[in-house]
């Protein structure tokens, strides 16, 4: 087990021990009663932090894409009835995920569904608040960390920057996990969905099947059924644990973006452990609705609380402020 994948099993322990702390909406540590700086002394220090690092660690969880219009996952909205409008009226979904985790009566209409939810996160353009992001990096030494399956990291950065340890849309693999493989999703759902036209089902022929033994495909992704944890798994988990190791004497800003509190075990508490523990770790997080600030490392710690997309914004056109006794063109 490589060395981060040992922090969020920890972390995962501790959040079956704690569960109905968490469902609350809580967390089982003492957190920091330091008042807040202001908002815009806020970003100011965001920025001085990024400036001041050796490298960052980046941990993108939902809260980033949903930012940037990725908010069609958990209800039925405008974003929702853009990409899967067909299907809203239809089934009367309440958002993306309610659709994967219903019992569909036809493999091909449930297919269809699943290629829409595919094709929706591999075509989307690179979100806002990751081109701000990008820019606030720029220069700098970092790797990014995230739980987003929507393949926006690896559209702006190249895969050996970023550690995708819940998955990725562009993959599918064996729905039994017969053989430690996965292969391209890109191409197929490319064909489902242009077979597929204005309906709401695909072929039974076209259904993605495993090439070893005949069984559905399934995406390269946690959370609907049996994840690969094989070789391209621990090779997400990999890429950080030997980041972390390499600078783990330098001064490190672990930023968090976006975590929300079904998922604390894979970027937040793993970044508070090593925020802890590290001698020159410091960590910023961004989040719209939780400011949770462990007591521990309140000296060497920030929560900015607000929408993560205008907090970027903010600390992107920051950057373009003439300095002190600088004279704008």
């Amino acid at each position: 087990m490589s060395f981060y994948e040992n922090l969020v099993m920890q972390a995962q322990m501790n959040y079956s021990r704690h569960y109905r702390l968490y469902a609350a909406g809580k967390a089982p540590y003492q957190m920091s009663d330091k008042k807040a700086l202001p908002y815009e002394r806020q970003v100011d220090r965001l920025l001085e932090e990024v400036a001041q690092a050796d490298c960052v660690i980046v941990g993108g969880a939902s809260g980033l894409s949903a930012a940037g219009g990725g908010d069609f996952y958990y209800e039925d909205n405008a974003s929702y009835r853009k990409y899967f409008g067909k299907f809203a009226e239809k089934y009367h979904f309440k958002g993306a995920f309610d659709g994967m985790m219903r019992q569909w009566d036809k493999r091909e209409e449930f297919w269809g569904y699943l290629a829409t939810f595919l094709h929706t996160t591999q075509t989307a353009e690179l979100r806002k608040p990751y081109r701000d992001l990008d820019r606030i990096l720029k220069g700098k030494d970092f790797h990014i960390v995230t739980t987003n399956q929507d393949t926006q990291f690896v559209k702006l950065y190249p895969e050996e920057k970023v550690s995708e340890i819940q998955g990725d849309h562009r993959f599918f693999q064996c729905s039994r996990c017969c053989q430690d493989d996965t292969w391209d999703a890109v191409e197929p759902v490319n064909d489902m969905i242009r077979v597929m036209g204005e309906g709401t089902s695909v072929p039974a022929e076209m259904i993605p099947r495993c090439p070893h033994c005949g069984a559905e495909a399934f995406p390269w992704v946690r959370g609907y059924g049996n994840f690969l944890q094989g070789r391209k798994y621990d090779g997400e988990y990999q890429k950080i644990s030997k980041y972390i190791r390499q600078n783990r004497d330098r001064r490190i800003l672990f930023l968090e973006l976006g975590v929300g509190r079904m998922t604390p075990m894979f970027i937040q508490e793993p970044f508070w452990n090593l925020t802890l523990n590290l001698p020159q770790a410091r960590y910023i997080a961004v989040n719209d609705r939780y400011a949770f600030l462990p007591k521990e490392i309140e000296d060497r710690g920030m929560v900015i609380t607000g929408d993560i997309g205008r907090v970027l914004r903010a600390a992107a056109h920051a950057l373009q402020r003439p300095a002190a006794g600088e004279v704008s063109a």
